[in-house]
């Protein structure tokens, strides 16, 4: 039988409070039961209280106990009180009625009984009888261990009846409480099973009611927080998705164009336009590969053959690899680099690829005469690495997206100085392979500056 969540928790709670009630009743029975022998016990004492000048005059009297070792109406004649009339008999006080004087005895100095209850001893309830300043004897009271009384035997019945019922009519309140509490939990457990439910199927836009500051509360937000997460992501996915499509279908229509132009004759086969259409597959090519580093990197399937190497090598090989290009196209590069070595756990060939197409960017949107400059030194624990160029700039609001895939800062910028807009997103995979930080900022030279952080090797 499959259990809800609903009786699981009502049970549980309410099993927790018929316990904490039943051991409260029967704690409460326990110390009710002992503070009433405790009251019969102090009722006792005080009814010795009264006898004991009795006897000390009836000692100081006799100068001795014989009057009482073998007259037991002269030891009722003490333990009783009398009204004024001698002759009525003895009449019981409210203390007398719980048998406290049968309970009672009269001992010597030496403990001995004289007369009363012959079960009186040393170690029961007693006070010493004076004479002109000596312990001349003792009267001694048998203490209540049990009620054997029937009117306090019905008392106690009475009081713990009474007990029973406010031990019952509390569960039932507490069995109501933890009934209307579980069922407001679970309404909000349902909430957030109906939201699950839509996520899965697909509803992104499901969002459940956070409610109270509490556990539940935390994890409808954190639910909240999940399915934006999978909205924001799924939303990328079809951009992407487009993004792709639009990127392949250029380089594609322009090839079909001009091969059907030279199958119909409009033009000739030349070096010209064979180099256009070549141009239009490397572009092509490059962006088939840009994809699938990506995709490798997203899925860490890229392989990293890391090993202790120097960074400065590194950077140093990317800007000898560079450094005709820019002066081709009329950009001053300037380098930077702390001293040898700047040794970091990394793969060279991945480093070069980072670095390579960090310069690259900077040589493709840099206004001609501008400045690029390459500077790495070391920070504490961490090699800090930057490329930053001259304009044109990037708009503050836009710094964050330059690392989503296929994103431009203008639609109309054509492939060529544009590219396919994956390199940031590759680079930003990269560098967080081998455990770095990459941001992009102004630059105070007027355009844009990438700044990396790679931990270096423990010495």
């Amino acid at each position: 039988m499959r259990v809800g969540i609903t009786a699981k928790l009502f049970l549980a709670v309410l099993v927790a409070c018929a316990a904490v009630l039943v051991v409260q009743g029967v704690a409460m029975r326990i110390s009710f039961e002992r503070g009433f022998l405790g009251y019969l016990n102090g009722q006792a004492n005080e009814r010795m209280e009264e006898i004991v000048p009795r006897l000390a005059t009836g000692f100081g009297k006799h100068g001795n106990w014989d009057f009482l070792r073998t007259d037991f109406r002269a030891w009722m004649d003490l333990a009783v009180s009398r009204t004024a009339d001698t002759a009525a008999p003895p009449r019981l006080t409210s203390s007398d009625q719980t048998g406290v004087i049968l309970r009672m005895g009269v001992l010597d100095a030496e403990l001995r009984h004289v007369a009363g209850n012959p079960q009186v001893a040393a170690d029961s309830i007693r006070l010493p009888v004076v004479v002109d300043g000596r312990t001349v004897g003792w009267i001694a009271t048998v203490p209540f261990e049990k009620v054997l009384a029937s009117g306090e035997s019905r008392f106690l019945e009475q009081q713990f009846a009474a007990l029973r019922m406010i031990v019952l009519a509390s569960l039932a309140v507490a069995a109501l409480l933890t009934f209307v509490l579980a069922r407001a939990l679970l309404r909000r457990v349902r909430g957030m099973a109906g939201a699950t439910h839509r996520l899965a199927a697909g509803d992104y836009a499901s969002r459940v009611e956070v409610g109270a500051n509490d556990e539940l509360g935390t994890l409808a937000r954190d639910f909240n927080q999940l399915a934006q997460t999978l909205e924001h992501t799924e939303r990328a996915r079809r951009t992407f998705m487009a993004d792709i499509s639009h990127e392949l279908r250029t380089p594609l229509a322009v090839l079909r164009a001009e091969l059907e132009a030279i199958q119909d004759g409009i033009r000739p086969p030349s070096a010209s336009t064979l180099e256009a259409m070549n141009q239009e597959i490397g572009q092509l090519g490059k962006l088939i590969d840009d994809l699938h580093d990506l995709s490798l990197t997203d899925v860490g399937a890229m392989a990293y053959r890391r090993a202790p190497i120097d960074l400065v090598t590194v950077l140093q090989a990317a800007q000898g690899g560079m450094q005709r290009r820019f002066e081709a196209a009329g950009l001053q590069l300037e380098v930077s680099i702390a001293p040898s070595p700047l040794s970091i756990s990394g793969d060279e060939a991945r480093l070069q690829q980072l670095f390579g197409n960090l310069l690259e960017n900077s040589l493709r949107y840099t206004d001609k005469g501008g400045i690029v400059r390459l500077r790495c030194q070391r920070r504490d624990a961490v090699a800090s690495i930057s490329i930053e160029d001259s304009a044109p700039g990037v708009p503050e609001d836009k710094l964050e997206r330059l690392f989503e895939r296929f994103y431009r800062l203008e639609a109309s910028r054509n492939r060529t100085s544009g590219g396919s807009g994956l390199g940031l997103a590759i680079c930003r995979n990269i560098v967080e392979a081998h455990d770095g930080k990459i941001v992009a900022e102004p630059s105070p030279l007027g355009g844009l500056r990438i700044h990396i952080e790679l931990p270096l090797a423990a010495p």
